[in-house]
């Protein structure tokens, strides 16, 4: 297994006139099988599960439904482990290798509906649990929750993401029906390596949690950074200068050390690229061609038991010519798009926070315009549709609110 990067400009020519140009940078990374084998890695995965006093019935009934699907799924050589939370945690079944799947059944059966919710509880004892099978696996959570943080502390949600990206483990999010915070599930997702996805109706559970499966399935090596050296007359922008664009947006932060900086990607899936794309601006360089960058990959490859290798080094490129020519590439376009989509979506969400209902409108249908030139007719009809009702003076429900931020960072017809 190894990695392969793919860089492409906005323009790879610059003007020898221009004495400053910008450009964007786009890399494609993913995980490749280098002798054509697909065998997946090992999971290990933790399920962390609401079941305060709101997940009664129905809506329980289905989530244990789809984790036993997902069990159902496992093989002997991966790993699992149950978490349930109300304002309490609990461990359901503790973390084993997947040999006794009508013994995990019954754990899960026994799951109850009751109490408050907190998730930094169960989100503690997940990463506690998983930690015990974390080595040469692919390590996942999935939480999943249908309430606000009542009991618990969003700070300290956070934390705990933060320090489960830095043990390699990373957390999706599921949001449960309508009233959960998205605001916080979206940042334990986008600071653990993850994904946020919704479930609006009870009987989507078990499509989320199979998707989610899948993914977690594709992955090939673990614990991916980005880091990228500029040369002289090179920098990044000085605002939000790098963003993951897919499979989802998130902006990523940044370690920089002079002209040197680095990326925590996470995960590198096999079947998927990650699309980082990177806002340079470059000073007058010489005729003739110049490098203006150079981009490695440090990994952990599981399936070898190995931790911090290295990728080869790619250089970046310009032409730089006395008599300009543009050569502009229409996959950077798609992801600069792409990026300004989710851009736009926040800027509408903080106008409606703010009580700027016609600004948020607007910044609605510009984000409308934006999906619509990526070819996501879905996403753009959501966003036209929130748009529409804010014009006429209605409030955004908290359903449309949650598909608004979530066709914000992907493309649903993926």
């Amino acid at each position: 297994m190894k990695v392969d990067i793919q860089p492409l400009l906005s323009d790879a020519h610059l003007d020898a006139q221009i004495r400053n140009s910008q450009r964007q940078l786009s890399l494609s990374i993913s995980a490749v099988d280098e002798n054509k084998e697909k065998s997946n890695l090992p999971l290990n995965l933790c399920l962390v599960l609401d079941r305060s006093g709101s997940m009664a019935e129905k809506p329980l009934e289905i989530v244990k439904q789809a984790a036993m699907t997902i069990v159902e799924k496992l093989t002997p050589r991966d790993r699992l482990s149950v978490i349930a939370f109300d304002h309490r945690a609990k461990v359901i079944s503790p973390n084993q290798l997947v040999e006794d799947k009508a013994k995990i059944h019954k754990q899960i059966q026994t799951l109850m509906a009751e109490g408050g919710t907190a998730i930094d509880e169960g989100l503690k004892l997940g990463i506690r649990e998983i930690a015990a099978g974390h080595r040469n696996t692919v390590s996942q959570i999935f939480l999943l929750t249908d309430g606000e943080n009542e009991h618990g502390d969003d700070r300290r949600c956070l934390k705990l993401a933060q320090i489960a990206s830095e043990y390699n483990i990373t957390i999706n999010t599921l949001g449960f029906g309508t009233y959960w915070n998205q605001d916080v599930l979206e940042q334990i997702a986008d600071r653990a390596g993850g994904t946020l996805a919704y479930i609006e109706q009870p009987e989507q559970a078990v499509n989320v949690f199979s998707k989610l499966f899948t993914r977690a399935q594709s992955v090939g090596l673990t614990n991916a950074h980005l880091m990228m050296e500029l040369m002289p007359r090179v920098r990044l922008a000085e605002l939000k200068p790098v963003a993951q664009v897919y499979p989802d947006t998130i902006e990523l932060p940044v370690q920089l050390e002079g002209n040197f900086f680095t990326v925590r990607l996470g995960d590198l899936m096999r079947n998927r690229s990650r699309v980082v794309l990177i806002n340079l601006y470059i000073n007058q360089l010489p005729p003739g061609k110049q490098q203006i960058a150079a981009v490695q990959i440090r990994y952990d490859n599981p399936a070898a038991g190995k931790e911090g290798l290295y990728s080869v080094v790619v250089p970046v490129e310009v032409e730089v010519q006395t008599k300009y020519q543009p050569a502009p590439d229409e996959r950077v376009q798609q992801s600069i798009l792409t990026l300004a989509k989710y851009r736009q979506t926040r800027i509408a969400e903080t106008k409606l926070q703010q009580g700027d209902l016609i600004g948020a409108a607007t910044m609605l249908q510009t984000a409308a315009k934006t999906a619509l030139q990526l070819g996501d007719r879905e996403g753009a009809t959501i966003l036209q549709t929130s748009a529409t009702r804010l014009q006429t003076g209605e409030d955004l429900s908290e359903g449309e609110r949650k598909k608004t931020r979530l066709v914000s960072k992907t493309i649903l017809k993926d």
